[in-house]
């Protein structure tokens, strides 16, 4: 039988499956006791004949299933390899992008993680509001307003992202890891993923599709992948096209978690986008300064403007002057 014809049962074979809860001994008695009711399959032929059949089919399928198995576990192994050297690749150009900065406290990095998400929050709210928002009542109104829209959203999860039936997805600023475990073990070619820019489809061949929507945001299709693990859970990773936010669904079609609840952990500096690591530096160099009775940036700007002004007007007094 070729291996076309092998697959076109395999519908069939997997529905059956799924049936037996105790697994495969519970599925082979189900075949032998068919054999054995319905067929001479033990009877028709010479004594012990037919467990040399059998043991000839199992020995000859074992040793493609062992084939395939060994070529799934390189195959896994080289796209782990490729992720982590992607990963390590990606963290060697975060640290020579970082190479000026220099470390702070716990206590310094939660003060200053908290201001930049305060003004981040507020600024991102304001940029991205539609217009049909912005003529919305503030104040307690508005708050209420909110409160009501937000209490029909889900809570994240403990990685800011959803559990649902079929899948758990979680997210960072910058990427979106999406799990999907399988109720029956499967080889990498029943699996199909396909990652689009803003869309995602993921199945198994001969079922109906598991996710087939429109994703929340726009993703780097060259560096999302996706592995499936042990036979038994599909594991893709997502990197977000623009970073620096927080998806309320994975896919149009899904529940809406409230953003507002999310509690991701302080951000290091060196995961931060350029923007706002250069506001992070502003605000704790500001801070030593004024902890060392020194001027601020703003401040200093203003004494390096003053100064340049006094050496080219030579001819002026400024010694009765007073500056703020």
């Amino acid at each position: 039988m070729s291996e076309s014809e092998e697959h076109r049962f395999d519908s069939v074979l997997l529905a059956l499956a799924e049936q037996h809860k105790g697994g495969v001994p519970e599925l082979l008695g189900t075949l032998a006791g068919f054999l054995a009711r319905k067929t001479d399959f033990f009877v028709g032929g010479k004594d012990g004949e037919w467990q040399t059949l059998l043991l000839g089919i199992f020995e000859e399928q074992a040793k493609k299933a062992q084939d395939e198995h060994r070529k799934q576990r390189a195959e896994r192994e080289a796209e782990e390899k490729k992720r982590l050297e992607a990963k390590r690749r990606k963290e060697e150009q975060l640290k020579k992008e970082s190479s000026a900065i220099y470390e702070v406290t716990d206590e310094e990095a939660a003060r200053l993680q908290k201001e930049i998400d305060d003004s981040k929050d507020k600024k991102q709210a304001v940029a991205t509001m539609p217009e049909s928002e912005l003529s919305k009542p503030l104040g307690d109104e508005a708050d209420k307003e909110d409160g009501d829209k937000e209490k029909d959203k889900l809570k994240p999860n403990e990685g800011n992202g959803c559990n649902l039936e079929h899948y758990k997805w979680t997210q960072t600023l910058g990427e979106v890891e999406l799990k999907v475990p399988l109720t029956i073990t499967v080889r990498p070619r029943d699996v199909t993923v396909k990652i689009g820019k803003k869309s995602l489809y993921v199945g198994l061949k001969g079922h109906p599709a598991i996710i087939d929507g429109e994703l929340h945001g726009e993703v780097k299709t060259e560096e999302s992948m996706w592995v499936l693990q042990d036979g038994k859970e599909i594991v893709i990773n997502l990197e977000k096209l623009k970073g620096m936010n927080w998806w309320n669904r994975l896919v149009s079609t899904d529940p809406e978690i409230s953003t507002r609840k999310i509690n991701p952990e302080p951000s290091k500096l060196s995961d931060l986008e350029g923007e706002t690591r250069g506001l992070v530096e502003k605000m704790m160099y500001d801070q030593r300064q004024k902890e060392l009775g020194l001027p601020t940036s703003e401040e200093q700007k203003k004494q390096d403007v003053l100064k340049k002004f006094m050496e080219q007007h030579p001819e002026m007094d400024f010694s009765k002057c007073k500056f703020n």
